[in-house]
């Protein structure tokens, strides 16, 4: 799937708040690089953190809450 629909799919699952995803993301980026694992198969063998923060939120494995 193109980055593009990963970003709008985790948009849509935060009802396109984009301050709300940005700090989802990054708290989970923290959380990765404190050595969590990832949630999911990551599709290519060299993923950004970012971007598998991203993933799980957009496939719903990461539960987003108002902060």
């Amino acid at each position: 799937m193109r980055i593009e629909k990963i970003n709008a799919k985790a948009l849509e699952r935060v009802n396109y708040d984009r301050y709300l995803l940005a700090q989802a993301v990054s708290k989970r980026v923290k959380e990765l690089l404190n050595g969590a694992k990832p949630l999911i198969d990551l599709p290519k063998k060299h993923m950004q953190l970012t971007e598998i923060a991203v993933l799980e939120i957009a496939e719903g494995l990461i539960k987003v809450n108002e902060i």
